[in-house]
């Protein structure tokens, strides 16, 4: 019987994009309760080092569980751990794709673990990490 993560290979690749707005930006401060004037109040943040409003940082971990989430849906899985580091700001109007690159798999225990990043649309890495999830049978 072939079980779902024994289809996986090393280097498989799964992506998403999204488009970040305003209206994003404001829905995440909703769910998230996070409302940091830095993401929320052109004012503020155009006397801060970015000059201009910038997107919670979790919404690109949001980017990626989305990418795991929708990827893995037919194959059932639980997210267990997901590492980040944010290298770039992104701004209202980037283009992200995140991106996940499964780099090692541990197939008796139905463990994967991914390469996470978010890039924007020049091609700069916003953030890197890695996510470690569970394939149920």
């Amino acid at each position: 019987m072939t079980r779902p993560i024994d289809n996986l290979k090393i280097g498989d690749e799964f992506t998403r994009t999204r488009i970040v707005t305003d209206e994003v930006i404001r829905d995440f401060a909703k769910v998230s309760g996070d409302h940091n004037p830095i993401h929320l109040s052109d004012e503020f943040a155009a006397k801060t080092r970015f000059g201009r409003r910038i997107a919670h940082g979790m919404l690109s971990g949001a980017f990626i569980s989305a990418v795991l989430g929708d990827e893995f849906r037919e194959r059932k899985i639980v997210y267990l751990s997901q590492t980040l580091k944010f290298t770039a700001p992104v701004f209202i109007g980037d283009t992200i794709t995140a991106t996940a690159r499964v780099d090692r798999v541990r197939t008796e225990k139905g463990i994967v673990f991914l390469l996470t990043t978010c890039t924007n649309q020049d091609g700069q890495i916003t953030c890197s990490g890695e996510a470690v999830i569970m394939m149920l049978e």
